[in-house]
Order: C-alpha cells, then structure tokens, then sequence
C-alpha cells in the first residue's frame, strides 16, 4: 500500500517563506528586514512589529506551495524588549478561510526574551500553504515583535474536485470483486454537511458507503445477508467537516474487524452480515452513487468539495483519472484542481459584547432585504436588530434566536406584535435565513422551508444602520436593541439590499464597526465530540460549554461521574437494609454499569443464573459431549468486579452419576470439566485448590472408595463448594461419559454467592510525620474521585498527594479545622478549601470525598456545605501524573510462622504425580533477579528469604547466630554455594532494616539501610547460571540454617522480582498458590521505622493497606503519597477515561 503521508521522521527541513504582514494589508519584507537567519541569530537584523493602532495584528507567511508542516519557532525583535509570550497559530491553503491549529488552551508558548528560540513542535503536522502567527500576550516592558521559522517539507498531492452533480467510476476488469482485506485513504474538504465520497455494493446484499450526514462522517459497511434490517451497522465520527477544511479517513477491514479512522481518532468495530468478504459488483463509486443505467442521476446527495489521495487498494484512483486510464469513467465535470470559494466567515466570541454594525445601503423600493448564513450551539442571540423609522416611539425589526428557535419581531417600546417560529437552528449546522420587506409585508425564508409571510400595517423604513450579533454596550441612544443575550456563533455570507458585505474590509476598518470579532475564520467547537459525559449519559452544549444528563444511567455529578448505588450489599447491611434485591456497583465510577443482585444482608450477594434446576445428561462422549451454559444477570467483566470486591465467594456444585465418570481411572484425564469466567477449563469439583484434580470427598479424605479422588468414579455422587474467587463464577459444565449402557448424570450449579467488602474496613495507622503509604501513579487524566475517612490529633498534615512534572493533587488537613483539596491541570493551582465550625484534629472520625472532572472540581467534609469549583472552559483539560508507586504491606510472624508463594500451580494427577510437576514448562527462567525486603526482629539465627527451583537451586538470606547478614547463592547442585556477609554487625536489634539485591548474570549487587544509611555492596558469583523451574519462594522457613526457631518479628514490602509475597498471603487466603504455617499477623512495623530501639513494635488491631510492591526509591518527587490516619480508603474507586 503507497502512503500519501511524508515520513515525519524525516519531515523536518527549514522551509523558505514569503512573509505577509496582513493586518492592514500584504507587504512582502526584504531579507535583510526580517530574516530566518535573523531569527537564529546568525544575522543582527530583523523582526516584525505591528502599527500601535493595530486592533487585531497577526504576522502571515506564505509557504509558496502546500507544505508538510512539522514544527514552528519564534523569537523576539532583535536589540528591542518586544517579544510574544504566547500566540495563536492559523493555517490556510488559500490566505482565506482560516483554520485554528488545536491546542488544549488555544495558544502555544513563545517567549520569555527578544533573544532565546522557541520550538514547538506540532502534535500533529498540518499541509498548508499560509501560515499566520496572531499575538496574544507579548512583552510587558516592551510590544509586539516576532521573527518565526518554519520546518517541515514538501507535500505531493492528487487533488480531483466534485461539483456536487459529479462522480468517479472506478471499474473492475471482472463481473464482481470479492475481497477479504481492504485498505481505503483519501482526504476530502467540502463545501457542504451533507454528500456520498464513496459507494459500492453486490448482489449477495454486501456495500459500503462513507457519506457525509449532518456535518458527521458516517460508515456503511455489511457482508454478506443481514437478518433484519435493524440489524444494519453505521460507524459515525467527527462533527463540523463541512468546514472547508482538510481531513484524513483511513478505512482497515480484514474479515469482519474494521479499524476506521478520521482524522487519527480511530474506532474499532465488527461488521454485520454472514460473511467474511466484501464482494462488490462492476465498480466503486467516488463522489456519489448513480441510478443505475442513468448516467448522471443520484440517488443521494452527491460530494461537493474536494478529494486527494484516493487510494483503493493501493491504487491511486485520482491519478487514473487524470491520466484518462480506462479502469475510471468520469460522471459530470470533475476536475483535477481544488476550487476555493471565497467564503469569510466572521467569529462572535462573545455572548455579552459581541456586535457588527453596518451601514443601510441605498433604499430598494419600498422595503429592504437582508441575508446572511449563520452557525451556533447557543439556544438563544440576536441575529439582527435593525432600528426603524418611526413617528414618536422607536421601532425595530428584530430576529433572534430563543430556546433553539428562529423568531422575527416586529417590536415597538411596548408589546410585538408579530412573531414567526421555526426548526431548531442551534445544532451546530449552517443554517441560510433571508429576509425581504416588500411593500406590506415581510417574507422570511429558512433553509428549504417554505416561506412565512407577514402582513404588516404600515412600511418598514430601515434606519441608516442594521446591527448583527448584538448592540454596542455603550450605546447611549435607542438606535439598537437587544432582548436577548449577544449571539455567539459563525456568520457569513450577508447581504442587504442584495448588496454583499465584504468583511475584510470591516476588519481593516474601512467599513462599519466591530467588537469581539474574529475575521476570516469560523472558531466553533463540537465540545461533545470527545464526550466527555460518562456512563451513557447525553451530552449537550452551548458555544462555550458543555452539559449531561444522567437521567436513568444510575450515576450523577457534573459528568454523571459517581455512582447513585453503593458497592457492594455490606453497604447496604451497614445502612439497616433488609434482605432483597438491590443494584450494587461493585467498580463504583468505574466503566462498568450497576448490577441488580439479591442481598441477604445476614451473609450474602447473590447472583443468580439461567439455570437453576438440575441437567440430566445421557448419551454425551468426548466427541459429541454435553455441554450446559450459564448466563447470569451480569456481564463477565460486572462478576469479575463483585468477585475482586468480596472478601469471599463461593458456588454450589452438585454431580449425581451412574455409571459416569469425572476422570479415566487408568491415566487421569478428565471426562467432565467445568469452565471457569475466564473460559479456561476446570478439573477440579471443590474447595480452594484448583491445581488438584479432586473432589471434595478427595480433598477431605472421605471418598466412599479410597481408591478415587471422587465418589462419581465409584458410581456415586459428588457435592462440594467451589470457594477459588479467580476462577468463578462457573460459565459452563461440559459432560462426556454418559454414553455406556445405563449411564446418566445429573447437575445442578447454585448462584454466584459472595460476602464481605474488602475496601470497607481497610484502615492504616501513621504514628510519624514521616510514615506514608505510596500506590501506583493515578491514571486520572479526565476524572478523578478519592474518599476516606480519617481521625487524627495533628493539626495539619498530607492526606493525599500525587505529583507529575508540573501537574499535581494534594488533599490536606491545612489547619486543625479546615481540609484543603488543591490540584495542577496546567492553568495554574485551584484550591478548595472547606472550613469546619469544630476542630477536625478531634480523635474522632471525619468523612472527605474530592473530585475533579473536566466541568468542575469539588471537595466535601463530614455534612459541610459542598465546596464547587468550575473549571475554565477552554482550559487544560488532562491531568498528567507520573511515576511508578506503591503501598507498604507489613506482616508479624510468630514463633513457627512462616509464608510460602508458590510460582507455579501444583498439578496433581492420579497416576504419576512427580513427572506430571516436573514436565510442565515454567515461565521463569531468569539470569536476573531483583529482590528486597524490610523486617525487624530481635531474635537470631533466623531465615528471611528463601527462593527455590525444581532443580535444587536456591539464593537464601539469613541472620547468622551473632545476627549478621547472610547472602546464600546455591546455583549448581554439585557446587558449594556462594556466600556473601555484607553487614557484619548483628541486624537482630529490633530497627527495621531494607534489603535490596539485583542479580545480573554473575554480578550481585546489594543495599542494605543500617542506621539509616545505605551500604551497598558488590559480589561475583561463581558460576553464571539462570534459575530455571521456579518452584517456591519462602518467608520465615525453620530450617538448619536457621535454627529451632524461625523467623519471629515483622516482615515488610517483601518483593521478587514481580511477585509480593505478602500481598498475595493477605489477598489470596486459602489459594492453592500461598501456604501459611503458624500464626501470622497484619502489622504496621513498615510505617515504625526508628520508633523502637530494642524490641519492634508491633500495633495488631489496625489493618495495613494493600497493594503492590516496594520499590527502592522513595524520594521520587512525582509519587502519590497517603498520611494521617484513614478508614475506608476508596482510591481504588479512581476511575480512568482516556479520550484522546
């Protein structure tokens, strides 16, 4: 496939311009005046000022030919103080009809001085051929001075222009083309919102057509027949394309998944139909789709505008025609140059101040005519305020917009008497509205709508001035009046008296006056395009803002952010619920919608399935096996959330056979399974442990025959409790053994039931200013919600923070009665502030709950008064934090404790268990390691860390008897171990300790924080060998090497490599993959570093947070920090939305 697109990667020369200084009018400077050697400073001259009496200057640059352009810089007049700090840049492929380069606040950066450079760098390039840079903040000490460069490179275009009346044929050399894979780009401007850029279609019911409908780009694609017309797909994108501008389309179909793409915003989708190919008679269609036999007629509206870079297939179509090759037949005049109609748009930016005057041309007989095209969100403006003469009291003609309607009033200082409504006229489009006083009447058009016709009792005599968009605000006299607000939009085209009004010559100041008006250029924005309104909710906006409605999506807030439900039914236990049928949202603002569950607010959340009475099975085999499917009242993704939230959760599965087997009783494959929500098949018919191939009666050692693992194997029947969260629920049971003579089988699944909220009753305890807990970087560009509960005795102190380069959030308790919520977007700090009648500082808990979206920023404390803030409208809109976090995760271990990771599942099978373990293939297989661990003890000798293979390897970290540490690498089995003593002072002193060792290859490198200093080491090992088979990690192990007694103290922000240990044995009690001996105890030694100078302090009776692990770094000045004292911490109800 040929791209039209230059590689950007090389797209970066400096390219030589004309400059224009087009406020007034063009002036093409010397080199020698204003200089791109000037502006990199090899030359002492040039620069570029506009005349102080300038209302709106701008700088333009003429490229001599449509350019690929990458990047711009600027700098400062030279041996002056006048420099641009911050400018807008425009483009252009004519000099007319101009085009904002997008930023998220609408300027770019310059500079600080006359001399430095300033490069941007475009996000994405843009093909013009003018340039022009508009001032918006320049230098205090001095004025406007500028000299730009401008990288890029040359741009190779096939352009072909479609009047609206004509059309591309491209044909094939067979009957049909079928094909299984198409790639289709092309770029288009047009002149209007409504027109068909391609079409093609078979017999067999397979089409495609990329149209224009409503200003959007719309996708019809089927292969193949459909089964009902509803059943038809359209993929929309974009909005506001009829606005004379370039924009790109890529389509990328392979089968039935197609990526299409508008602009680089790419959506994803599957097409309908009972194909995989796309087979398309005799031709395709460019421009519009013709009556068939009937050259020249079209059955929709055709394309007006221009195409470039048509390929199909990697054939360039347009270069075809061009070339009057005979695989294109032309349909009306299409032509292979772009033609630009000379259409200036004037901007009204301000819904206050926003005005045009003009001077009434000469009289027609006996009335006036006024015309003029005009585009707005807003649902009300003025239009035109035009003053008549009258006798005594003023009278004038006005035609506004009022709740999205046109209206026309005749209006005197009393009451109108005359007013005309029509369609709806705020929705972005481009509507035509004229008006036409003849004698005793008024004729008002709009759009294709038939005409309204006004009798009026006397003539209308227009004044000498007729106002569009609003009145001046200083007006002192009734020459213009305005009942509504000023409108806020895009008008072109006016005419009065038949007369067109140029308003360029406006904009120089030759004709009229103006305020708050851009020229040339028609600024709206399609603020919904993104759509930021979350959860389903619809999104509507005015000119400068945007609005959701949440009606019925079970969420509410500015962007329908926050969930109406609560997460789990222990919230509704909490609150004095009786047991019944309620919606919980387990991911709270997350992107999963509520679920309705029955909750036994004594123990349960249930969630029932389609099938609930017993299956009975007869004549399924291996070949042909039954096989039952579970639908339950949620998706995968709503279980998978509930299941994560639980503490616990368990299913029901009972299996009644006769003569059916689970397993072969000579080598142990399954003849029945389950599988589980992740669609992985199941063996297992009980309890927790999902590596051994068991039933209940196996696992509890009371099958009826001892010989089985299930009672099913010896013609009994089998029950037991599937209780592994990560495998339920149960998503099918497949049967396979009910073939022989008298075999039969009968099942019956119970509901999904689960209990308990794990982020309910999480709580931490900070005994220093200096403890925190740090979690992964906040993915929270668009929005953002935290809420906990905290009690305290400080007066002040960091709850929450989370920095990046420049962005940031803090919530603090800033002084012992206010709690302070402050962020960056990149507008500067907002700060909210929520002041309490009573200290805060009291011991007692108190609520707080922040959230920032892209509407709005609000914080609430306990029952106080909700804090609002908006955010600017044209603002930053993205939150960028970074870093890599994490949450210390602390454990106690008595006498004999210890915890076990196991790396891989354990496979237990009838016969053969041993070479069963050994032949399965393990993931890791590592020349590298990376471990680390915190703990404190008093105790010695004592085992910290063991790591083990399958094949007798092993790496150990010990306390020796006199408490030095020990570093054991046991890497060849028929080798002695490599030792390595990097402390030799005793560690058994009751400090916490770190830990940190990386391995790479035969290099060991070692921190060790001893008095809070690191001392780091570094060893050679013996041999270069990788751990293959990973087997088990242990903490706390009694061994030889440690003694009768263990390990006795606390463990913390234990990591290898990617697994944490801790985490595990905290989240994932009872899992075949986490074994605990002895008694072990969640502690929060991590956060009591130096507070205990011989024996470690340990608090039982709070919980520590959970979640990843501790990396070694923790000065990083991006990182989310939590302090305080905190219950409920729900940082986990952050909720990720990335429209880009």
């Amino acid at each position: 496939f040929k791209s039209e697109v230059p590689s950007l990667k090389f797209c970066s020369d400096l390219l030589p311009w004309c400059p224009q200084c087009l406020s007034n009018e063009p002036l093409c400077l010397s080199q020698t005046n204003f200089s791109i050697q000037g502006l990199m400073g090899s030359l002492g001259g040039g620069g570029w000022s506009p005349e102080s009496t300038d209302r709106s200057p701008w700088l333009q640059v003429d490229l001599q030919d449509r350019m690929e352009v990458t990047a711009v810089a600027t700098q400062g007049r030279h041996g002056s103080t006048d420099w641009v700090s911050a400018y807008m840049l425009l483009y252009s492929d004519t000099g007319r009809v101009w085009k904002q380069y997008m930023l998220e606040d609408n300027r770019i950066v310059g500079n600080v001085n006359p001399d430095s450079v300033v490069h941007h760098k475009l996000s994405q390039s843009i093909r013009t051929r003018f340039l022009r840079f508009v001032p918006l903040e320049w230098s205090p000490s001095g004025r406007v001075g500028l000299r730009v460069a401008v990288y890029g490179c040359a741009y190779r275009s096939y352009v072909a222009d479609f009047d609206g009346r004509s059309s591309l044929l491209y044909r094939f050399n067979q009957k049909s083309m079928s094909t299984v894979k198409d790639v289709i780009s092309l770029r288009f401007k047009s002149r209007q919102a409504e027109g068909v850029l391609l079409h093609g279609e078979g017999q067999r019911g397979d089409y495609i057509t990329l149209e224009l409908h409503r200003g959007r780009l719309a996708l019809h694609l089927n292969l193949g027949e459909l089964q009902s017309s509803s059943a038809r797909m359209v993929v929309t994108l974009g909005s506001l394309l009829d606005d004379l501008h370039w924009h790109s389309v890529l389509i990328e179909r392979f089968n039935k998944q197609v990526n299409f793409t508008l602009d680089r915003h790419t959506q994803h989708f599957r097409t309908k139909g009972d194909g995989d190919s796309l087979e398309v008679d005799y031709e395709l269609s460019f421009g519009g789709i013709p009556l068939p036999g009937k050259p020249g007629t079209f059955i929709r509206r055709n394309f007006h505008g221009c195409m470039e870079n048509l390929y199909y297939n990697g054939v360039n179509v347009i270069d075809l025609a061009k070339r009057r090759k005979p695989q294109i037949y032309s349909v009306g005049n299409v032509t292979f140059s772009c033609s630009e109609p000379q259409l200036v748009a004037a901007t009204f930016q301000s819904s206050s101040s926003s005005f045009l005057s003009l001077p009434a041309p000469a009289q027609i007989l006996e009335g006036f005519s006024v015309r003029l095209q005009f585009r707005t969100w807003n649902p009300d403006g003025l239009l035109l305020s035009s003053p008549l003469i009258s006798g005594q009291e003023p009278r004038y003609l006005i035609l506004q917009i009022s709740s999205g309607r046109l209206h026309l009033t005749h209006q005197t200082s009393a009451i109108w008497p005359f007013r005309l409504t029509g369609q709806r006229v705020n929705d972005g489009l481009w509507h035509s509205v004229s008006l036409n006083a003849r004698g005793l009447q008024i004729i008002m058009t709009l759009d294709s709508e038939p005409a309204s016709t006004i009798q009026l009792k006397s003539y209308l005599e227009p004044k000498d001035k007729h106002y569009f968009g609003g009145c001046p605000i200083s007006q002192n006299d009734s020459s213009c009046l305005n009942p509504t607000m000023a409108f806020q939009g895009c008008i072109r085209l006016i005419l009065v008296n038949n007369q067109p009004v140029d308003l360029l010559s406006v904009q120089q100041g030759h004709l009229g006056n103006y305020n708050q008006l851009q020229f040339d250029l028609c600024g709206i924005r399609d603020r919904c395009l993104h759509n930021f309104c979350e959860h389903g909710s619809r999104c509507s906006q005015t000119w400068s803002s945007f609005s959701c409605d949440c009606t019925g999506t079970g969420y509410s807030g500015a962007t329908c952010h926050n969930s109406v439900y609560e997460a789990s039914c222990e919230h509704y236990r909490l609150a004095g619920s009786t047991s019944g049928y309620f919606s919980v949202d387990p991911d709270g603002s997350g992107p999963l919608d509520p679920i309705q569950v029955y909750c036994n607010i004594t123990v349960w959340t249930v969630v029932r399935h389609n099938s609930s009475n017993a299956v009975r099975v007869r004549g399924s085999t291996l070949q042909k096996p039954h096989v039952g499917w579970f639908n339950y009242s949620a998706s995968s993704e709503q279980l998978k959330a509930l299941v994560s939230l639980s503490e616990h959760c368990e299913q029901r599965i009972a299996y009644h056979c006769r003569r059916s087997r689970l397993f072969n009783p000579w080598d142990g494959t399954p003849l029945s399974w389950w599988v589980d929500r992740r669609g992985e098949k199941r063996t297992y018919w009980g309890g927790f442990q999902p590596g051994v191939q068991q039933c209940s009666c196996g696992l509890e050692e009371n099958c009826a025959d001892m010989n089985y693992f299930c009672n099913c194997d010896a013609d009994r029947n089998d029950t037991g409790v599937l209780s592994y969260k990560e495998h339920l629920p149960v998503h099918e049971i497949v049967v396979g053994d009910t073939y022989r003579l008298g075999s039969e089988a009968m099942y019956v699944v119970g509901p999904l039931q689960c209990s308990g909220d794990k982020f309910l009753w999480n709580a931490v305890s900070f005994y220093q200013a200096a403890s925190y807990l740090q979690f992964p970087a906040l993915q929270v560009e668009l929005s953002l919600d935290v809420s906990f509960y905290f009690k305290t005795a400080s007066p002040s102190g960091v709850f929450v923070e989370n920095m990046g380069i420049q962005d940031f959030i803090r919530i603090e308790l800033s002084s012992p009665s206010a709690v302070t919520f402050s962020f960056n977007v990149g507008d500067g700090p907002v700060v909210l502030t929520v002041k309490s009648p009573v200290p805060l500082n009291d011991r007692q808990w108190h609520w707080v709950r922040a959230e920032r979206n892209v509407k709005e920023a609000c914080l609430q404390v306990d029952q106080l008064p909700l804090r609002i803030i908006e955010t600017p409208p044209d603002g930053h809109l993205r939150l960028q934090l970074g870093s890599q976090l994490f949450v210390e995760v602390s454990m106690s271990f008595e006498r004999g404790a210890s915890v076990t990771y196991i790396f891989q599942e354990p496979f237990s099978v009838i016969q053969n268990r041993l070479a069963a373990v050994l032949s399965v293939p393990s993931q890791y297989s590592k020349t590298r390691d990376n471990m680390a661990l915190s703990f404190q003890t008093a105790q010695s000798p004592a085992m910290l860390l063991t790591v083990n293979t399958l094949r007798q390897q092993y790496v150990a970290i010990i306390l020796a008897r006199n408490g030095s540490l020990q570093i054991w690498y046991q890497l060849h089995k028929e080798k002695r171990p490599d030792v390595f003593i990097p402390i030799l002072s005793s560690l058994a002193d009751g400090r916490l300790h770190r830990v940190h060792i990386q391995r790479e290859g035969k290099d060991v490198f070692v921190q060790v924080l001893y008095f809070n200093t690191y001392m780091k080491h570094k060893y050679t090992l013996s041999y270069d060998a990788a751990f293959n088979s990973m087997k088990s990690l242990t903490l706390g192990k009694v061994t030889a090497h440690a003694g009768s007694k263990g390990f006795i103290g606390c463990f913390s922000s234990v990591q290898y490599n990617h697994v944490a240990p801790l985490k595990a044995a905290l989240l994932n009690r009872g899992s075949s993959l986490v074994s605990i001996r002895g008694h072990l105890l969640e502690s929060n030694c991590g956060a009591l570093a130096d507070l205990s100078t011989s024996v470690s302090r340990l608090d039982h009776g709070e919980e520590v947070g959970k979640d990843n692990e501790h990396h070694e770094d923790d000065s990083q000045p991006d990182s989310a920090v939590i302090g305080g004292l905190f219950y409920h911490l729900s940082l986990l109800h952050c909720f990720i939305r990335n429209s880009q």
